[in-house]
């Protein structure tokens, strides 16, 4: 498998492009509209097809690029079921199993940080979005937003194997990867003893919203094309 990090610094985002070996078929996750231009380079320099643009929720901080990337490659645009987004290709229900080649992505529904937001599982590594971070997890005060099914979905990736590697839309503090492990045993926010507790502490963060807010949504409703 061909794996690549990207890293957006305005937004602290990071987008991931996977590909098979083999067939040279990939699919790009949380692409910012910002590095268009450096998704396509890697994807020359590599001589691979995009064949899928993935958003994990509609993000509230920067801007998509699956609509410019699916002008430019053709590739299927891919949010989860739910979305308000009205542009995309597909809208993947929970446990949807999309295909790149031979390597499997499984769509699993993580709702709470947004009402559609989604993961991508493969078989060592996992895609959270904002909804399980290094450390923290996504705030759940706007887009419908909900702290107990927050809980619930930080509570289901618990289940996973203590081994697959998370890989997170964002930091802040340098990180770049953890595990479900290492979150289990180091999240401050796994470590409340009950939803309530959670619920309580979420529903008092009383954080600023996104300097980018009210551009991003709007355009990210249009897959980016705005």
């Amino acid at each position: 498998m061909i794996f690549r990090q990207f890293f957006h610094h305005e937004s602290s985002t990071y987008s991931y492009l996977i590909a098979d070996n083999q067939t040279k078929e990939a699919a790009l996750i949380d692409p910012v509209k910002d590095d268009t231009d450096k998704y396509l380079q890697i994807l020359k320099d590599l001589s691979l097809k995009l064949i899928y643009a993935l958003d994990t929720h509609t993000h509230a901080d920067h801007i998509t690029a699956l609509g410019p990337l699916r002008d430019a490659t053709g590739c299927k645009t891919v949010i989860g079921e739910g979305a308000a987004a009205g542009c995309a290709s597909q809208y993947v229900k929970d446990e949807e199993v999309i295909k790149v080649g031979s390597l499997d992505i499984k769509a699993l529904k993580t709702p709470g940080h947004t009402i559609e937001s989604y993961c991508y599982l493969m078989s060592d590594r996992i895609f959270t979005g904002d909804t399980l971070l290094i450390r923290g997890c996504g705030r759940t005060d706007f887009q419908n937003g909900d702290s107990e099914d927050l809980y619930k979905s930080l509570q289901r990736l618990m289940t996973l194997d203590k081994t697959i590697t998370v890989y997170p839309a964002h930091d802040y503090k340098g990180w770049t990867s953890s595990s479900i492990g290492e979150e289990a045993n180091n999240n401050p926010r796994l470590q409340f003893k009950t939803m309530e507790e959670f619920v309580d502490f979420m529903n008092n963060l009383n954080l600023p919203n996104p300097k980018m807010m009210d551009i991003a949504i709007p355009a990210n409703l249009q897959c980016g094309n705005n």
